[in-house]
């Protein structure tokens, strides 16, 4: 059990920064908003045993400063975008509580913090189901069977290609315009041959998984939330996101010479 009487001493202080700065580095890193950011790196902090804890966040860093009797110790860390993973941030929000409730000392939360790593699906089972979700857009949308297979096969190919650029880490602004131009040009092809009814819904469909929702809605939030260039970095981001995958599907039609959307 952590006491919550002793005197810290600097190296204890400089540690507990540390810790601080790293969970809320993480935290940043893999998509969550920056009130939680704010929140859990002020709170682990506290209950380690500083004083208080002060926050300063920007699209790419972080710089958090802790005061304890009189003493302040500052530091900064790069945050670079690591892709959005919910698991983490749920890690994190954990270790942050029980820290809270005196279950873990500044060794326990070292440890912990060191062993969170991000939850990755097995790749095919996500290609799968990307195919199968769009694929049920179009179905929805009143496309047939012939559609909903086209539109499974041009999304799934299209999330295989995606995944193989992120390996190669390539920028995310490239990433989404080659994968949407796969995407397209495969879909493309059923207004070519004419398969199904209503072959357009597949080309409309299978790039619904290069819409941007969870960094637009972290933007709005953001800004709602007082943290202005926060949001608007992040939604900046988002909108040339959209304008890269924008950018790919009309290449796409330019070269199949269909606009099926019109």
């Amino acid at each position: 059990m952590p006491s919550t009487n002793r005197t810290l001493t600097e190296a204890e202080q400089r540690e507990i920064s540390r810790l601080a700065v790293g969970a809320g580095q993480k935290l940043l890193q893999h998509g969550a908003e920056s009130t939680l950011v704010m929140a859990v790196t002020q709170r682990l902090g506290l209950a380690l045993g500083v004083d208080s804890v002060e926050v300063s966040l920007s699209a790419s860093s972080m710089v958090i400063t802790t005061l304890y009797q009189g003493r302040c110790i500052t530091t900064t860390r790069r945050c670079q975008d690591r892709g959005i993973n919910m698991q983490v941030v749920s890690d994190i929000q954990r270790i942050c509580i029980m820290a809270e409730k005196g279950l873990l000392d500044i060794t326990d939360v070292h440890e912990r913090l060191e062993a969170v790593k991000p939850l990755r699906y097995n790749r095919l089972l996500v290609v799968v189901m990307i195919g199968l979700s769009c694929a049920s857009f179009s179905r929805l949308a009143g496309g047939d069977w012939p559609v909903f297979a086209l539109t499974f096969f041009a999304s799934a190919v299209g999330m295989f290609v995606r995944q193989e650029i992120a390996h190669a880490h390539f920028n995310p602004l490239v990433n989404f315009g080659v994968s949407a131009f796969v995407t397209t040009l495969i879909a493309g092809f059923g207004q070519v041959y004419h398969i199904g009814e209503a072959p357009f819904l597949a080309m409309a469909s299978s790039v619904l998984m290069f819409v941007p929702g969870f960094p637009l809605i972290n933007a709005v939030s953001d800004m709602v939330k007082g943290f202005a260039n926060m949001g608007i970095a992040r939604w900046t981001m988002a909108s040339l996101l959209t304008l890269s995958t924008s950018l790919g599907i009309v290449v796409a039609m330019n070269i199949l010479g269909v606009w099926g959307w019109l």
